[in-house]
């Protein structure tokens, strides 16, 4: 009985240690301020397509300049969503996985290879995934396709940062 209560105990213990751990975390990746919420798809699903139709584009292939990704299908429009949180770092976006011990950013968004191509609010499954108000924005950063979620908040600010490039730095905004 006594040997339960301890092994009760330690889980207890590791698990709120466990907890303090990403709190701690956030706190430190929050500490140099320019932090936003932040869903992000990094690949985004290939939409369902019937028999007979073509077959799909190769969801690693990079798009051709000023090409969007086809829209997700219903089936799968919910998947592939990770909560996050994006740190303005000089001429760049860092992104962070919520759920995640790592102390680097999982994904860097340079300022000057970001492209917009548009935005829209969550469809179908997306907004069981997402944050509630969150705003779909659809970019490609470096020729990949990648989707980012945030609020509106957020979206302004991105859009500002993005804008305020210096001098001689190629932006393209939608």
């Amino acid at each position: 009985m006594e040997l339960a209560v301890v092994i009760v105990v330690a889980v207890l213990l590791a698990a709120l240690c466990g907890l303090g751990a990403f709190a701690v975390r956030r706190r430190l990746i929050q500490r140099a301020g320019g932090t936003f919420d932040c869903s992000a798809r990094l690949r985004i699903p290939v939409p369902v397509v019937p028999v007979g139709d073509p077959p799909p584009v190769d969801p690693d292939a990079p798009l051709p300049s000023g090409s969007a990704p086809a829209p997700a299908s219903a089936d799968n429009g919910g998947q592939g969503w990770v909560f996050g949180i994006g740190r303005y770092n000089h001429d760049s976006v860092e992104w962070f996985r919520v759920f995640s011990y790592a102390p680097r950013p999982r994904k860097v968004l340079k300022r000057s290879r970001i492209e917009v191509l548009h935005r829209r609010t969550p469809q179908g499954q997306e907004e069981l995934a997402l944050l509630s108000n969150a705003v779909v924005l659809t970019c490609l950063h470096a020729g990949e396709p990648v989707e980012l979620a945030m609020s509106e908040d957020a979206l302004t600010g991105f859009l500002a940062w993005l804008e305020a490039a210096p001098p001689g730095q190629r932006v393209n905004v939608a």
